[in-house]
């Protein structure tokens, strides 16, 4: 029987970006803390990501040049970081099975609905992979991403209110048929930091 190795990580970082990456990343405050909050990887060269609003990953970055970019698989810990605030003493999570240390670059800032964003450009200095596992494909994790995605927007220009409870309400029947324990503990968790 032939073996298949994982495959190789490009540009410095850990793993293979395709698409759109969610993610998790850690920025240092003026309080000396890191920031947790979630960051979309856009695949290419450069790898890109997009701050909305003014964030405190915006600020952030702006003060410190980077940050820490982490690929998590616990719902809880991305609920958590996607609908409040959350600070830590170190800079990568438990939770995080790879990271990287990325240097970033203002590339351009615009505004959509009223909201305005800023444009990045990723660059990795370190990377490590702390953890590797055969890849599953879970719905109850990828329902508690999407349910957080549209409980983010609520309340935000642009978006329609009663198209993102219907979403997130599609998501939690999702995470009620198809999710594990922690899947569900997380949708608990969205429903405590907002009203849906």
């Amino acid at each position: 029987m032939p073996t298949h190795s994982e495959p190789e990580a490009g540009d410095g970082w850990p793993v293979t970006l395709s698409g759109v990456t969610e993610s998790l990343v850690t920025t240092r405050g003026p309080n000396d803390r890191w920031n947790v909050a979630p960051l979309g990887l856009f695949s290419g060269d450069p790898v890109t990501a997009r701050t909305w609003g003014n964030t405190r990953t915006k600020r952030n970055f702006h003060r410190e040049g980077g940050g820490y970019v982490q690929f998590v698989d616990d719902p809880v810990t991305f609920a958590d970081a996607a609908l409040s605030i959350v600070e830590r003493d170190d800079p990568v999570l438990e939770s995080a099975a790879a990271w990287a240390e990325v240097s970033v670059t203002s590339l351009e800032v615009g505004d959509e609905d009223g909201t305005e964003w800023e444009r990045w450009a990723l660059e990795p200095v370190d990377a490590a992979v702390r953890r590797t596992r055969v890849p599953t494909i879970d719905r109850g994790f990828a329902a508690v991403i999407e349910a957080t995605v549209a409980a983010s927007r609520l309340g935000v220009a642009g978006y329609d209110d009663f198209e993102l409870r219907q979403r997130l309400e599609w998501c939690a029947s999702v995470v009620d048929r198809a999710g594990s324990d922690r899947e569900r503990e997380a949708l608990d968790r969205l429903g405590e930091h907002v009203e849906w």
